[in-house]
């Protein structure tokens, strides 16, 4: 990942997804481009990846939970 913004959303409220869209608002909104990438926690996701608004969503067992690692691999 060349740039990346770390995000942390601990709401039992909203859905992974939600928080994966306003983190990827967030980093377009600074970066002025769309992540393309997503880390999140293992437990976070039940499929070791999926795709949630054009960002491809990993597991990684480093990210600490309720956080998102969001960037972009080019």
């Amino acid at each position: 990942m060349r740039e990346g913004l770390l995000w942390f959303d601990d709401d039992p409220r909203r859905r992974v997804e939600e928080k994966i869209e306003q983190a990827a608002a967030r980093y377009r909104q600074k970066f002025g481009v769309a992540p393309d990438i997503c880390y999140v926690n293992a437990k976070a996701i039940e499929k070791a990846e999926i795709l949630v608004g054009g960002v491809n969503v990993r597991r990684m067992p480093t990210v600490l939970p309720h956080h998102f690692w969001i960037g972009r691999t080019t």
